[in-house]
């Protein structure tokens, strides 16, 4: 998939989707396009059985739909993750995306602007199944001054709630993925299922992003073939050289936002750092990546909103990798641990996790 990154917004978009009815009347309309949008989608899946049962099913499509079917057995028996309904169905969208995500900050400021749900708490996203909705929101917010990012998102989890409905399906959108991809994804998603903090973004998203690759590495060890296992490491290779790169260009903004400057001096330096930005991603381009350009895109789109979106997924992996060799290894123990942190305050939480080394 070349330069696709994680995109943040998956975990519990289900609540974000299908909660806000408690916040007047300009919910509405978000809420009708999230239901009937979600609906649609458990509607078109069908019990991954039958489409093994067509005799006319595209061979690649079969391959993958088995070997969905060994992952969500292995993510349960070898990984501790929930047993229940969810990838046991697909269905075929139609669409590239899932949803569509809007994300957006401030003109000099990486701190996202965030909605509020019940129960679910706030997130700095807006997910919407419809790519035009997403726009529209996106071009509304542009003219009150936010910067603004609308992002695919190939799959989001229902935190186990859907189950009722049959569980969250695989997708055209990410089942062609390569096997370590879509070994990730799954348990990716699953791990929202077993743990989940309210108002803490960073630390669900680092959480299922440590069990995603720690994972997706022992599937790949242990039944996967030494192609696709070399092919899983060079792109997590080449996508953490990307995230450590796109990192330091957010902390170059995150140093001219704290100064103490004019509006005509901020604005300047804001211009200097993104200029510098692209001249350090157009070295390592050149260089190290042998002109391969699969990030060109990113770059040239990147604004606050971007950076602002880069630490969700990967800010306390480290951390949360720590804990499961002090968990001794053991899954069950690793995600009981996880299910206690969560529960604690925020303050707490981090302070503990952050102590695990």
């Amino acid at each position: 998939m070349g330069g696709r990154i994680r995109a943040p917004g998956r975990a519990g978009l289900w609540a974000a989707l299908l909660l806000p009815w408690l916040t007047g009347c300009a919910q509405l309309g978000y809420l009708g396009q999230a239901v009937s949008g979600h609906l649609q989608l458990v509607q078109a899946a069908r019990p991954v059985d039958q489409w093994l049962s067509q005799p006319d099913l595209d061979p690649a499509l079969r391959e993958r739909l088995l070997l969905s079917q060994r992952l969500r057995d292995y993510a349960t028996g070898t990984l501790a993750l929930p047993d229940n309904a969810s990838y046991r169905r697909y269905a075929d969208l139609g669409r590239p995306a899932a949803v569509w995500n809007v994300v957006a900050a401030p003109p000099y400021s990486l701190q996202l602007k965030t909605w509020c749900y019940p129960l679910m708490g706030c997130a700095g996203y807006r997910g919407f199944f419809d790519r035009a909705a997403a726009q529209a929101l996106a071009e509304q917010l542009k003219a009150e001054g936010w910067e603004l990012q609308v992002y695919p998102v190939p799959a989001y989890s229902t935190l186990g709630w859907g189950n009722w409905l049959g569980g969250d399906p695989l997708l055209n959108t990410f089942i062609r993925d390569g096997e370590g991809e879509l070994a990730g994804l799954i348990f990716h998603e699953l791990a929202h299922q077993q743990a989940y903090a309210a108002d803490d973004t960073e630390f669900n998203e680092s959480y299922a992003t440590a069990v995603e690759r720690m994972g997706a590495r022992r599937w790949l060890a242990e039944h996967g073939s030494a192609e696709a296992a070399l092919a899983y490491e060079r792109q997590r290779q080449r996508r953490d050289e990307f995230l450590a790169l796109a990192l330091r260009g957010r902390e170059r903004l995150a140093g001219v936002y704290g100064q103490d400057l004019t509006p005509e001096g901020r604005a300047a330096a804001k211009r200097e750092a993104m200029a510098a930005i692209q001249a350090d991603y157009r070295r390592w381009r050149d260089g190290p990546w042998q002109g391969w350009a699969g990030y060109d895109g990113w770059f040239a789109r990147a604004n606050n909103a971007a950076f602002g979106v880069l630490a969700a997924y990967h800010g306390l992996v480290p951390a949360f990798e720590r804990l499961f060799v002090a968990q001794g290894s053991d899954w069950p123990r690793f995600h009981a641990e996880v299910k206690r942190l969560a529960a604690l305050p925020k303050a707490q939480r981090r302070l503990e996790l952050g102590s695990s080394e």
